[in-house]
């Protein structure tokens, strides 16, 4: 049984000695080389150079809110003071990936996690793992929107009913399309909120200008029975009409009947145009098919 984390995945069997019950540590902030900073300073200079008029209104807001354009890696005891402030979340440090249950718990009760870690010089591209610059750049500013914080919240409480139900593939994919990968429409055109894709240099250009993927319109169930790749921009975005929808839809609906519907219904195969969707784009999936070798699908 693991102890220690796999170097390369930061993957603990249980919450090392350093860690709480909850698996959260000190950040640690002092601790954190000139290099590490110089590291965040790079990747924040050179995705927020590129955001505007990409990324949505609320996640753009939300950097300045949050004054993450301050140099070096964030103190989370200076950002929690802001961000408790805005909409009662705080970010905590964890050392890895947690478990699920773990994971939820937080969500529900307005706590963030995000590993204390951040990639090398030699990863500014691809890492096969959040870091902290993905968290805490990508998610957190969208955190300072009231309505998403709220969604986020709602979320969590959700996993851990989907954890008693069974479903929790069903809700990881809610969690990808939307916190992850999300894009919404706005009076300007298409943005993006999805931290997968804020936090990305090249998915950031990929998500809104490539012909390659489908764009399709948000619907829960089709969502739900959809599956995603996790090694490569994703061939299928889906894209919410307004902060205020993707929280009514979430609070509003009672997702045991829905789970209970689509439970005998095929899951939906990434890339797949279905007889219902509202497609906004049908993509060429010209870049998938370059790729070689078979698709990581969850």
């Amino acid at each position: 049984m693991l102890t220690t984390p796999d170097p390369e995945t930061h993957v603990y069997a249980k919450p090392p000695a350093h860690a709480n019950a909850d698996w959260t540590i000190d950040q640690d902030w002092r601790s954190y080389s000139d290099e590490e900073h110089d590291t965040w300073d790079m990747l924040f200079a050179r995705q927020s150079k590129m955001l505007p008029g990409r990324a949505s209104e609320a996640f753009l807001k939300g950097l300045d809110i949050l004054q993450l354009s301050k140099p070096g890696i964030p103190d989370f005891d200076e950002l929690n003071q802001i961000l408790m402030d805005a909409t009662g979340w705080q970010v905590v440090a964890v050392p890895g990936l947690v478990p699920d249950d773990v994971f939820f718990d937080h969500l529900a009760n307005r706590r963030f996690v995000s590993g204390n870690f951040i990639r090398k010089m030699s990863q500014l591209d691809y890492l096969q793992e959040p870091d902290i610059f993905h968290d805490v750049f990508g998610h957190v500013p969208m955190l300072a929107d009231p309505r998403f914080a709220d969604y986020m919240a709602a979320y969590g409480r959700g996993g851990l009913r989907a954890l008693k139900f069974g479903t929790l593939k069903q809700l990881a994919r809610l969690y990808w399309y939307t916190v992850e990968f999300g894009l919404i429409q706005e009076p300007e055109g298409l943005r993006i909120y999805g931290a997968g894709i804020v936090s990305s240099y090249g998915e950031s250009k990929f998500a809104l200008d490539d012909e390659s993927p489908n764009r399709i319109q948000f619907d829960l169930e089709r969502v739900l029975r959809t599956e995603y790749r996790i090694d490569d921009y994703q061939q299928n975005y889906f894209v919410i009409p307004s902060l205020d929808e993707l929280l009514r839809v979430t609070v509003e609906t009672d997702f045991k009947p829905v789970y209970d519907k689509i439970v005998n219904m095929p899951d939906i195969a990434i890339a797949e145009i279905v007889e219902s969707d509202l497609v906004l784009t049908k993509g060429t999936q010209k870049y998938a098919m370059s790729k070689s070798g078979a698709a990581t699908v969850i």
